[in-house]
């Protein structure tokens, strides 16, 4: 979205995802310049960690009024971007954007166990520990505050990875700090964390997973364009969590009841004939039914526009995929070596049951990495061999000003002012933009040439990765 430039960005690619860049070329070079970058990195987010102990999408320099104003002209008319209509006033699990940050300071701090970082990253940690529900789930933003009847943010959140990056986090605080914090309370909630997402798989008719519960352990309705239902990719993580639970464990529970969500989900493909862009699973599924819920949307900017549900297939949302890919078939395998295994054998080296510390990965970014950044698509993958002929067209593909010149397709509407209670001419039911009022990004065939991170931090995986081909092939 379009942003002043005094905000700092934490949603990745973002701030955090640049300082585990800096982290990883310091890793791979040695020089300490990178070190200092991640330090000023870390130092940034700290001064926006909010005072519970978490993040925002973003925080701004300018201080409250600036980003108040933000929230109330561009963030309030984002037709499709809900999470930033409203200045919640608290701190996100969606997006990763905690989770990575609370990672930086983590591997920071264990760096060179500067004290300097301890503090904001125990404020991290309770700040994890105390949102987590009695249950063992996680809302998806924190400290709770209820802006509306229903405000969904306050539910038991599994959408975007919430639980399993808090669960993610914690376990990695666990096996690297030791003594430094209170092993056996993080360890409880870890437990307690993994134990919540047996309880919330439905009964034997649907044993999926929804995007989020009532308190009362119901799926819940989110945003506007995700509605009360079964969603078929977050059962699919839901599967694969389960086993990394076994895994973790060795608890023979956490695979009981995976054949039947598998059987689930493979009792809701979609016939050959009635893919939507060559994806067989319906992103949701009505409860009580096997039947889809396709979602759409009518108007053109968020005061005249709305999202409604039904079960027809036709002209659905462009910028929230109605179908998903499911690997059904590489889940099944995965279970079922996981169901032939010697469960003491298959934990034994995890951080749970290991009585030593264990040192976190010297590397973050050379793996895959999940990102929100329409430059650079929904993910940035690593490439297992780099060659000399790659790095060079990267290094010489550096411009005069030392960086990287990127075609950034993705743009905005610069705010115009409230939107128009008339709908202009057009159809807007499938863009991901609406009118001139609509100050949602979306892609252009204007693009402009410019500054991209996630190209940056791209490049430089690339860069690292090389380093540590070399290495090793030298040792």
């Amino acid at each position: 979205m379009e942003a002043y430039d005094t905000m700092v960005w934490v949603q990745p690619p973002g701030t955090a995802t640049m300082g585990h860049t800096y982290l990883d070329a310091y890793h791979a070079t040695g020089d300490e310049f990178y070190y200092q970058a991640a330090t000023e990195v870390a130092n940034a987010l700290i001064w926006g960690q909010t005072e519970a102990g978490g993040w925002n999408y973003m925080f701004d320099f300018a201080g409250p009024k600036s980003q108040d104003k933000w929230y109330e002209t561009i963030g309030k008319n984002g037709w499709r971007l809900e999470e930033f209509q409203h200045n919640w006033g608290n701190a996100t699990f969606d997006d990763l954007g905690t989770s990575e940050a609370s990672q930086l300071l983590l591997r920071l701090y264990l760096e060179k166990r500067d004290p300097k970082y301890l503090v904001p990253l125990e404020k991290t940690i309770d700040f994890v520990l105390e949102s987590q529900f009695a249950s063992g789930g996680w809302p998806q933003r924190y400290p709770e505050n209820d802006l509306w009847e229903g405000d969904y943010t306050s539910y038991i959140t599994l959408n975007d990875e919430v639980a399993a990056q808090n669960i993610k986090f914690l376990i990695m605080a666990y096996q690297s700090l030791g003594p430094a914090v209170d092993g056996e309370r993080i360890l409880n909630a870890i437990y307690r964390g993994m134990n919540s997402l047996l309880f919330l798989q439905q009964g034997k008719d649907q044993p999926g997973w929804a995007l989020q519960y009532t308190h009362d352990f119901e799926p819940a309705a989110a945003r506007t364009y995700e509605p009360k239902s079964l969603a078929t990719h977050t059962t699919a993580s839901a599967v694969n969590q389960l086993m990394d639970f076994y895994e973790l464990t060795g608890q023979s529970k956490f695979l009981a009841r995976i054949p039947e969500a598998l059987d689930w989900l493979a009792s809701v493909k979609l016939p050959e004939d009635k893919l939507i862009n060559g994806r067989a699973y319906p992103t949701f599924i009505e409860i009580g039914t096997k039947k889809p819920l396709y979602v759409h949307r009518r108007g053109s900017n968020v005061v005249n526009g709305e999202y409604f549900v039904d079960h027809n297939p036709e002209n659905t949302l462009g910028h929230y995929s109605p179908t998903r890919n499911i690997d059904l078939e590489g889940l099944r395998k995965r279970y079922q070596s996981l169901a032939e295994s010697d469960p003491r054998e298959v934990s034994r080296n995890s951080p749970l049951v290991s009585s030593k510390q264990i040192n976190l990965p010297e590397y973050f970014v050379t793996n895959e990495i999940s990102v929100s950044d329409l430059n650079a698509g929904s993910h940035l993958e690593s490439e297992d061999e780099v060659s000399a002929e790659a790095v060079s067209e990267i290094v010489s593909s550096l411009n005069e000003s030392r960086y990287w010149p990127t075609q950034l397709v993705a743009t905005t509407y610069p705010y115009a002012g409230p939107g128009d209670e008339t709908v202009p001419e057009g159809d807007y039911a499938q863009t991901h933009v609406g009118d001139k009022y609509d100050t949602s990004p979306y892609v252009t065939d204007n693009a402009v040439e410019g500054i991209s991170i996630a190209k940056y931090i791209e490049n430089m995986s690339t860069l690292i990765s090389y380093l540590r081909q070399v290495q090793t092939n030298q040792q």
